[in-house]
């Protein structure tokens, strides 16, 4: 469905929506990390701060620290680069190559495959010093990458091979920025900062999902789409000189050989084992994996089949109607930090866990005139969008409070692993079931699939956490740790 990348359990680490081939190149919005203790201690740590009268410190306003709007300028304006891309990259391989449609799917699958290794690169990532070096590597990496295709098209000798190694290159080059942006996230923003964060970081992103396809489509039809790759990895250079810019305020030493260290799989198999035993993890994981599986059964390509084979609607008015409901995920962003103090945290997950799914079935139900058919369309779209925003901002926040440091990279890695690998099985699940059944069933049990994964929420802690602060999370998550914990005696 909707294109805002995400479903945490991340913006970050869900997908709304068939994802296409730049955004997963990116795929900056995975788990947020934050600070703190494993379990309830961590939780404990979270939320605001309070004064001496007991009183609720406010945080300061983000926009006034210099470390957090270099960070979000960075990551804003590769966004809007990847709306290029996105559309540039498939038109290569149609325009250039004359690939066939599984060709381009196979370009599609092969920047997500890198993933599934992410659970063993997270592993190494915990172990590296500096977190914010990776990341900038990987930035660089991505952007010499991105430039060697138009580099090869401007000699005649771009390839289909050519393409696919891009996009295993930079997929598994957004891997290690994903896995080592969660220990970087916890130093750059405070802790009752964490949703408010989170909030302007998706903003920007839906943003570009609002107007960067119009950006994108008039740079690919006035420079071409090799040369309009260009701009993209400009932003990719561009984010790497403003983290570079960002002091490093990491002071762990430099890791030294230890011939009793954990070996690489055991390190993995720790983070994995973290997230299976923690409450609000494996939670949010179960929801958020399932999720992505159906979102993925619908596919943003199905959906757009559906609306031109069976709604009848044109090119022009299906991209009209995607673009109005791209909206929603702009507004669900600037909104998901005010809900949340009026929800509660942990409803506003279970809110957004229903609404992101649920409105798939509205544009399988479409029927009636053009301008219906088209509004249920832009309907759907704009629901989901605002859905998905409200479950990724708040469940990153949460994981942000509950992942413990020497944890953060291993945790992101295995979560990742799983939630990302769903992916593809979820799109060959939908396509298989579209042809032995069709696309208005196939919609309808991507949505209401989709919505059942609110059972893996209801009854772990998640729903009964009002805030990040001490008093409601600790004793939410305290009490389901309890049920299961041995008792002394």
């Amino acid at each position: 469905m909707n294109g805002a990348d995400g479903v945490s359990g991340t913006e970050g680490v869900s997908g709304a929506g068939g994802a296409s081939g730049a955004e997963a190149v990116r795929a900056r919005d995975g788990m947020s990390g934050a600070d703190g203790g494993s379990g309830t201690n961590a939780v404990r740590g979270a939320g605001r701060a309070s004064g001496a009268d007991g009183a609720p410190v406010i945080p300061p306003s983000l926009w006034r620290d210099r470390r957090f709007t270099r960070f979000w300028a960075g990551n804003s304006v590769s966004q809007f680069g990847d709306r290029i891309t996105e559309l540039a990259l498939p038109l290569i391989a149609v325009g250039a190559l004359n690939a066939s449609a599984n060709q381009v799917a196979w370009l599609t699958a092969l920047i997500w495959t890198p993933n599934l290794l992410a659970i063993l690169l997270g592993a190494w990532v915990d172990q590296q010093p500096r977190k914010r070096r990776l990341m900038i590597l990987a930035d660089l990496l991505r952007a010499a990458v991105l430039l060697s295709l138009p580099a090869a098209y401007a000699l005649g000798a771009v390839t289909l091979a050519h393409l696919y190694a891009v996009a295993v290159l930079a997929g598994a080059a957004g891997v290690l920025f994903n896995t080592s942006y969660p220990p970087f996230f916890v130093r750059l923003v405070p802790r009752a900062s964490y949703v408010d964060a989170n909030s302007k970081l998706s903003t920007s992103r839906s943003a570009s999902y609002v107007v960067g396809p119009a950006i994108g489509g008039a740079l690919v039809q006035a420079l071409t789409a090799p040369v309009a790759i260009v701009v993209d990895a400009l932003t990719f250079l561009a984010s790497a000189v403003l983290i570079g810019r960002i002091p490093d305020e990491e002071r762990r030493p430099p890791a030294t050989a230890d011939p009793d260290a954990p070996s690489l799989a055991r390190r993995a198999g720790e983070g994995l084992a973290f997230v299976v035993r923690h409450p609000v993890l494996r939670a949010s994981l179960g929801c958020a994996a399932t999720v992505n599986f159906f979102t993925f059964v619908a596919g943003s390509g199905l959906l757009v089949l559906f609306a031109s084979r069976s709604l009848g609607l044109s090119a022009g008015t299906i991209g009209l109607a995607l673009g109005v409901g791209a909206t929603g995920a702009l507004l669900g962003a600037v909104c998901a930090p005010a809900i949340s103090r009026r929800l509660g945290v942990g409803r506003s997950i279970v809110a957004g866990a229903v609404l992101f799914p649920a409105p798939i079935a509205i544009a399988a139900a479409a029927d009636g005139p053009v301008w219906l058919r088209a509004g249920a369309l832009a309907g759907a779209e704009f629901l989901s969008g605002f859905g998905v925003m409200l479950f990724d901002i708040n469940l990153n926040s949460l994981q942000a409070s509950v992942i413990p440091d020497g944890m953060r990279s291993r945790v992101a890695g295995a979560y990742s692993t799983i939630n990302y690998g769903i992916r593809p099985l979820g799109a060959v699940a939908g396509g298989l079931l579209a042809t032995l059944v069709g696309l208005r069933p196939t919609l309808l049990v991507a949505a209401v699939g989709g919505a059942l994964s609110v059972l893996w929420l209801l009854p772990s802690p998640i729903p009964g956490i009002r805030s990040l602060a001490p008093d409601t999370a600790a004793s939410a998550v305290g009490e389901a740790e309890g049920e299961s914990r041995p008792v002394a005696g």
